[in-house]
């Protein structure tokens, strides 16, 4: 992998750690960097734009229950509560405590028995035995984990023989992969990452993932991947709103405007992403933005 900054993440954790990979101590705890960032904004803010796009995508999984299934990196359950609707029983695993706690009370809101949130990090499933899900689903969540084969290992741990794994990953450098495109624009305002470093965005390129769950025991030809589109939809918001909302919510959009902000350029930095989301948005009254991104199906 190269070091282009079109790839370039370190933004997300500039100000939570010192160097990637080592956990910050505070107070004489070890804190995850990967925790911190995603509980550092409010990701609800978002997901609530994406939740017609996750029930298609689950409604896409042909779900037959019964079926145990795990949401890796689920957030507050844009996908999980889907999967739950249908009668799968689900377990949604996030590291941000706030969005665990969010969709611990999204399912008691819908009176959803069989969906249960905890806290976990994809890198290393503590207490989670091993062939104990049917399907592993994975949504712009794992992919964010810092340790990606580690990650792919877990998955493949974690499924039952003859189960599958479903990932859903931002593209990199793909002008119709909204979110890659504003993490490219912002890596321009920010310092450049660390050695060894590995982009989460990698996880949106083939040979990648082959060579992950190729390390994880997957041989090629149970790996499909091919693009899907996801899509960001609000009548209530604006280019400017969305842009609003990923500067106060969304944790590697803050971390990216916090160092713009030390170096003078937080408008210039607003003034590119909200270019990009009106150039992306194809509604004239609020928001509707299609996401490219890869669609990674793994038969066990």
């Amino acid at each position: 992998m190269n070091g282009s900054r079109a790839l370039s993440l370190w933004q997300i954790y500039e100000n939570e750690l010192g160097a990637f990979g080592f956990a910050r101590y505070d107070g004489g705890n070890m804190v995850n960097p990967n925790q911190l960032l995603w509980e550092k904004g409010d990701f609800t803010a978002i997901a609530a734009m994406m939740r017609h796009s996750g029930e298609a995508l689950v409604q896409s999984l042909g779900i037959q229950p019964p079926l145990r299934v795990l949401d890796l990196g689920c957030g507050d359950g844009t996908t999980a509560l889907p999967l739950a609707q249908r009668g799968a029983e689900v377990v949604g695993i996030d590291i941000a405590r706030n969005l665990v706690d969010a969709g611990n009370q999204r399912a008691a809101a819908a009176g959803l028995a069989n969906l249960a949130f905890q806290q976990g990090d994809a890198c290393r499933l503590e207490g989670v035995a091993d062939h104990s899900f049917d399907l592993t689903l994975s949504v712009f969540g794992a992919m964010f984990a810092p340790k990606p084969f580690d990650v792919a290992k877990e998955m493949v741990r974690v499924t039952k023989p003859g189960g599958r794994i479903v990932m859903g990953n931002w593209i990199p450098n793909d002008p119709t992969s909204y979110v890659s495109q504003v993490l490219k624009i912002s890596s321009a305002f920010t310092p450049p990452p660390p050695e060894g470093f590995i982009s989460p965005m990698t996880w949106g390129v083939d040979a990648h993932v082959l060579d992950r769950f190729g390390q994880a025991g997957v041989s090629e030809e149970k790996i499909s991947l091919r693009k899907d589109t996801f899509h960001f939809s609000s009548e209530d918001q604006s280019p400017s709103g969305l842009i609003d909302l990923f500067r106060r919510y969304y944790g590697p959009t803050m971390n990216a405007f916090e160092a713009a902000e030390k170096n003078g350029k937080a408008g210039e930095l607003y003034d590119q992403l909200v270019d990009l989301a009106k150039a992306q948005n194809s509604s004239a009254t609020g928001i509707s933005i299609s996401a490219t991104f890869l669609r990674v199906t793994v038969h066990l």
